[in-house]
């Protein structure tokens, strides 16, 4: 009897059927990469704040000073410079002072000499803001001693994503793709709503983690559905596109914060498209590998029955009786990750590589909030550049193999980085090109570290193994927003010199990995072993991607 890939073959494995369908559900990496670096511009910094006191708003109202004079006239300044203390405010009684005060120079009823002989205190009343746009720092405080608070924001969605792919990966195993999609869209649009209208910064945070599980639901499935649907040799190509449209969703998103002047706003736009895959039950079909594997013959070969005469074929009896394995797979566990020496080099190397990229990467993306001079045209720039990173990809691997270019993309972006750090802002061009090369260095790290997870395990193990090392990429993004904005306020270039070494290691380790281009992919632990073994001249085999089918479920940002 026929396997599933010579049905396919038969039925066509890239016909119109199989583009319709990709090309609807490419459309959720647009949405997810929304979800993804969202937080870009709903966490952007005002432009100033500064204590809020209501006796001195009320004497700002008997003077009718204007913002910039109130905060002039009554915020501390840093003894010997210009700079202002915004987290601090004057310990004086304003009410003692009022009937003499100047409106020209308040603080001289308080004292003869220095200012800097005032006392001060923290804010204890609030803050005021200058803005154009409302953020969630301003409608949450998350300034000063809170400031801390919205590095959980990203966090939150992070650790949304670690749990996500636990669950919701093992709910598309039992229950089938199709399903898991669309409870994952519907619930990535309702916790987008939620979030939207969350009363307090707690309440947004549990919105935004339940943002982040249900919309590693529809990148995880959406991949796995497109992939499982079209023959061995489109796999990679329909897998790069994908991600390709992710790139596209970050391309869009400063377009609509620009247009939509609050967070709110912002937040229920990148949301709401998430109701429309809903529709999606009527176009999408089940994956009819997944449904072989579950025994459910009939309707797989209904399905693709479906794509053969969409796609203007025909299938034969024989075609039909398509083959169903009954074989019993051995569930893998932990310790087979590391119980052998070449195993467990790879397995350490991988880990270290999907954190790495997922830090250097998120890193990157959120520090344009913090020194971007036009944060719209320069989020757009250095989204652009991700897209020649799929171009050379595909161009390469192929030709020079994995290991060349997966070493050379991160130890690049780890010296751009390093040398953006030592360029002085003055020239802030020079900066912001070395940033983005940097940024289409680990992009290209990001996406070859899955080709190299997937080709560097046995058969047995392969979707297992990617899930934990991949699992360190949720961890990475976990603790990026810590390491950006608490080195940042130390010296705001320190984060790139920790991303900069990051990338330079890693470019060094992943140096010894096996080369996997033109080898056959692993069927056994043994197998693996043999990759560090020299191989004579001329006896390369040939790479069977047939041995895909199934395995690639986990994308490059799980």
């Amino acid at each position: 009897m026929p396997t599933f890939d010579e049905v396919l073959q038969e039925a066509g494995e890239f016909g119109p059927y199989q583009k319709r369908v990709f090309i609807l559900l490419c459309m959720t990496g647009i949405t997810f990469a929304f979800s993804f670096v969202g937080i870009v511009f709903l966490g952007q910094m005002p432009e100033r704040h500064w204590c809020r006191s209501s006796e001195v708003i009320q004497i700002s109202k008997n003077c009718s000073w204007s913002p910039e004079e109130e905060r002039n006239f009554t915020v501390p300044r840093v003894p010997g410079h210009k700079e202002q203390f915004m987290c601090y405010m004057y310990d004086i009684d304003w009410k003692n002072g009022t009937s003499e005060l100047s409106c020209t120079n308040p603080m001289y009823s308080f004292t003869n000499h220095s200012l800097d002989q005032l006392p001060v205190t923290p804010c204890h009343e609030g803050w005021v803001y200058e803005q154009n746009r409302t953020t969630i720092i301003s409608q949450y405080n998350l300034v000063c001693s809170d400031a801390w608070k919205l590095d959980m924001t990203q966090s939150s969605l992070n650790l949304g994503f670690l749990i996500g792919a636990l669950i919701l990966g093992y709910a598309a195993d039992r229950y089938g793709r199709k399903v898991t999609y669309l409870i994952s869209s519907f619930g990535v649009g309702l916790s987008g709503i939620g979030a939207a209208f969350a009363p307090n910064l707690y309440v947004f945070l549990f919105f935004r983690f339940l943002q982040g599980v249900f919309g590693k639901g529809t990148w995880m499935t959406c991949y796995v559905i497109v992939t499982e649907l079209v023959g061995s040799k489109q796999r990679r190509i329909v897998g790069i596109v994908v991600q390709m449209f992710f790139t596209l969703g970050v391309m869009i998103i400063p377009g609509i914060a620009y247009l939509i002047p609050t967070w709110q706003g912002i937040q229920l736009a990148i949301s709401l498209p998430n109701f429309l895959f809903l529709v999606y039950y009527w176009f999408i079909p089940e994956s009819p590998r997944w449904l072989l594997i579950r025994k459910k013959k009939d309707k797989a070969v209904r399905i693709i029955s479906e794509i053969a005469k969409h796609n203007g074929r025909y299938l034969t009896p024989n075609y039909c009786q398509i083959t169903v394995s009954d074989e019993e797979v051995t569930n893998p566990t932990c310790m087979d990750l590391v119980r052998t020496p070449q195993m467990r080099k790879c397995t350490v190397i991988l880990m270290y590589a999907w954190f790495t990229s997922a830090v250097i990467y998120q890193g990157l993306v959120m520090r344009l909030g913090i020194v971007s001079g036009n944060l719209y045209t320069d989020f757009f720039i250095s989204a652009v550049v991700e897209l020649p990173a799929a171009v050379l990809i595909l161009v390469s691997i192929d030709r020079i193999g994995r290991k060349l270019p997966f070493a050379l993309s991160n130890a690049g972006a780890g010296i751009a980085c390093l040398i953006t750090a030592a360029i002085p802002t003055d020239v802030m061009w020079l900066k912001i090109t070395l940033a983005t090369l940097g940024r289409l260095g680990i992009t290209m790290a990001f996406e070859i570290v899955y080709f190299i997870n997937t080709e560097l395990y046995p058969t047995p193990l392969r979707n297992f193994g990617v899930s934990i090392c991949s699992g360190m990429c949720d961890f990475g993004g976990i603790i990026a927003p810590f390491l950006l904005f608490r080195l940042a306020e130390i010296w705001v270039e320190l984060p790139l010199i920790i991303f900069g070494i990051l990338g330079l290691i890693c470019g060094g380790l992943v140096v010894l990995l096996p080369e996997t281009m033109g080898i056959s992919l692993p069927e056994t632990i043994q197998d693996v072993e043999n990759l560090a073994r020299p191989r004579k001249a001329g006896g390369k085999k040939k790479m069977d991607n047939d041995v895909y089918q199934g395995h690639i479920k986990n994308d490059l940002r799980l």
